[in-house]
């Protein structure tokens, strides 16, 4: 039952790469926190923040495929140091806005659009350089490792987030999420030479072509996709947070919401050791889609907070669950010479379906009230996600083929 760290012990670069992004991924998440803190600081408005939702996913959809495509032409460990290396400079301008008088809300939402157009080239990179690291029968305890590095990050980050914010202000988050940077990008100077992907003659908007044709040809992968944005886009309640907190308590409980899910992702990767030994991995995405679903209408109705973070948890286990089988299913569907533009494609799916649900949460929200965006948004969910299985059962009866 317990998660398999065998690919840690034998594989140098794949520990490198793991401890890096560690370090970059729990920065980030304190910057998660800290954004979305500061915008609903700023107005008071959980449309605005809902808003964030929509800034980053034009970013995605536009340099999503792009950005796939450069990483099957482009050396995959000079992308990911030339990527950490932007991001760090973005973030610094977030920490330069959070020191002026009166910060602006609307540089805010560039720098945050900027940061996810720079995150589409880094992150098909980094999943690219992953699956050639491990060996294919290894695939389901990276997937869960990499899981577990989620997890950790998100928790500990958004925790350690309210800290800071309580203590120094939103300049001490954003000041340690450029200094995480640092880390990560010694770690990646530090991983072997990688060689350069094989150029094709054409530009990178037909090989972007290329990797949607294949994309659609597969109908396991399509429904990895559908299937998520079903999930994400009605029922992901981030936006939700910074208003559900501050009627309990300061940055600390917005800390603590933001890395409930991450606390049931952890666990839901502690106790992944089963996953390997599962073929039929269509039917474990969708039941534990329309887990997540049933565990934010809990949420959503639970009448303590102790109870709404008991439910979150279930929830976010139930998601990593569902995010651990979507990557063995791309591991094994997706060839090498293609897996930079299918980790693109893959971004905008796990992306868009988040940010368009955190605009819909806190346009709902705006209209009516929290618990009635969160409860809504769980029955919905579920609703989508039987009918989307429903609608692809070569999806439903998918099994990988082991060699």
């Amino acid at each position: 039952m317990l998660i398999d760290i065998g690919p840690l012990k034998r594989h140098r670069d794949f520990r490198l790469l793991f401890i890096g992004q560690l370090i970059s991924f729990l920065g980030s998440m304190v910057s998660y926190m800290a954004v979305p803190y500061q915008v609903y600081q700023l107005t008071r408005s959980n449309a605005w923040v809902g808003a964030l939702g929509l800034a980053q996913l034009a970013p995605v959809l536009l340099f999503g495929l792009l950005g796939g495509a450069y990483a099957d032409r482009i050396n995959r460990r000079r992308l990911m140091l030339t990527s950490e290396a932007a991001m760090a400079v973005v973030v610094a301008l977030l920490l330069l806005n959070s020191l002026l008088p009166h910060p602006s809300l609307a540089a805010i939402f560039v720098l945050v659009a900027l940061l996810q157009a720079i995150s589409a080239f880094h992150t098909p990179a980094m999943e690219a350089v992953t699956q050639k690291l491990v060996d294919p029968s290894e695939y389901a305890a990276a997937g869960a490792l990499s899981g577990f590095r989620g997890s950790a990050g998100a928790i500990a980050g958004p925790l350690l987030g309210g800290v800071l914010i309580a203590a120094f202000g939103l300049t001490g988050a954003y000041l340690f999420d450029v200094v995480s940077f640092g880390g990560a990008m010694t770690c990646v100077a530090l991983m072997r030479r990688t060689p350069d992907p094989e150029v094709q003659a054409h530009s990178p908007l037909t090989d972007a072509k290329l990797g949607v044709r294949f994309a659609l040809s597969k109908p396991e992968l399509v429904g990895t996709y559908l299937i998520d944005i079903a999930a994400m886009l009605f029922a992901f309640p981030v936006a939700l947070f910074p208003a559900l907190s501050l009627q309990w308590g300061d940055a600390r409980m917005t800390g603590v919401l933001f890395s409930s899910m991450a606390i049931g992702s952890l666990i839901a990767m502690l106790l992944s050791g089963w996953s390997s030994r599962i073929q039929r991995q269509g039917r474990v995405v969708v039941i534990a889609a329309a887990g997540w679903g049933l565990f934010v209408l809990g949420a959503g109705l639970a009448p303590t907070p102790f109870l709404v973070v008991l439910c979150l948890v279930m929830a976010g286990g139930a998601d990593m669950i569902s995010g651990l089988f979507r990557g063995i299913i791309w591991n094994h569907a997706v060839p090498n010479t293609l897996r930079g533009r299918l980790a693109g494609i893959a971004m905008i799916s796990y992306m868009s379906g988040p940010l368009l649900g955190n605009t819909r949460a806190g346009w709902v929200a705006s209209l009516s009230s929290v618990r009635f965006s969160l409860w809504t948004g769980g029955v919905t969910c579920m609703i989508a996600v039987i009918a989307t299985s429903l609608a692809l059962p070569k999806f439903w009866n998918y099994r990988s083929d082991p060699s």
